[in-house]
């Protein structure tokens, strides 16, 4: 996989228009992209349908996370989409994991087509120590991103999504073949925004991370092309990949 293969950018914006012209910017260089609930809800899933026919792949970030009937029903429809990549909460449980898994695996069977990869979103990157403890969570984020992590492999998911600043705790927990994708991306520069558990694209590559989604030192660059290209320079130096 050569590097931009691993750099998924973030369209992180609130009309169509807008992720259009900024999709357009990054053309030739930029193969994946992720699309969030505010742009999935602006632009539904016909614009989801737009990408993945222009060849991208596509990351559905809308974090399922219900009881196993409605988050196996949402996976269906996901599947149908051809996304590449779905997530949803680890901390919905093993049954709602599983109920995923099963359901990308028929649908995907059903339409003859690749099962898109599942990711467990374990502990948000805005959250520290002291807001986790507010929601009941005491023994801190890295505990409880680690417990997550091993929740999801158990659970039949093919990854998680968490933080770079605790991918060596998932490698350790979890295998070097357990994906790790991680945003939170920053350059040594750049104000973290509401990201808290935040590194380099550099670091993050050596350790371990397997795809890095960043959005605004991508689309927020006077060049997003240029941003882009010295990100995946960033990580084919760090994973000794081609860019």
């Amino acid at each position: 996989m050569e590097a931009r293969d691993r750099l998924i950018v973030a369209i992180d914006v609130d009309e169509v228009a807008k992720a259009e012209a900024l999709i357009a910017r990054l053309t030739g260089c930029a193969r994946s992209v992720k699309i969030g609930k505010q742009l999935f809800v602006a632009g539904g899933p016909e614009f989801v349908k737009r990408l993945v026919a222009g060849k991208f792949a596509v990351f559905l970030d809308l974090k399922f996370h219900d009881i196993p009937a409605t988050v196996a029903g949402a996976t269906r429809e996901a599947v149908k989409l051809g996304v590449a990549f779905i997530d949803l909460h680890a901390s919905g449980g093993r049954a709602m994991m599983q109920a995923a898994r099963e359901a990308a695996e028929e649908e995907a069977a059903r339409q003859s087509a690749p099962r898109p990869r599942l990711l467990g979103v374990t502990v948000l990157t805005s959250l520290a120590g002291e807001a986790l403890s507010e929601t009941g969570v005491s023994d801190g984020v890295e505990k409880q991103v680690t417990r997550l992590a091993g929740l999801a492999r158990e659970s039949g998911l093919d990854g998680v999504v968490c933080s770079p600043r605790e991918i060596t705790d998932i490698r350790r927990e979890c295998g070097e073949d357990f994906l790790v994708v991680t945003p939170g991306i920053r350059s040594g520069d750049e104000p973290a925004d509401d990201q808290r558990r935040t590194l380099s694209a550099r670091k993050a590559m050596e350790a371990g991370a397997d795809y890095l989604v960043v959005g605004r030192p991508i689309t927020s660059a006077a060049d997003p092309a240029s941003a882009f290209e010295k990100l995946a320079a960033e990580i084919e130096a760090a994973a000794g990949l081609k860019a």
